[in-house]
């Protein structure tokens, strides 16, 4: 159920305009059209997963906001949001 959600959310941010780096599991091929790059990782337990994805994508995050100039302590069009299911 959460990996459709994502899906959505995936496709929602690309009806916007934006470009989209997924990070998916070995194997799953459901993410490959909303997609314009996507990073394998091998299957981990649950547990470990964050430590394999989160935590690298931070670092990308990071190092291509300083190459392109931008403050990482003061983001651009940050809003806060609430979403109630």
């Amino acid at each position: 159920e959460l990996h459709g959600k994502v899906l959505a959310n995936i496709e929602e941010v690309r009806a916007r305009g934006a470009r989209t780096i997924v990070v998916a599991e070995e194997g799953d091929s459901s993410v490959d059209a909303f997609a314009d790059v996507v990073f394998r990782v091998p299957p981990v337990p649950t547990l470990y997963a964050p430590l394999l994805t989160v935590v690298p994508l931070q670092i990308f995050a990071c190092e291509l906001a300083g190459v392109k100039g931008l403050d990482v302590d003061q983001p651009r069009n940050l809003a806060k949001s609430v979403t109630v299911e």
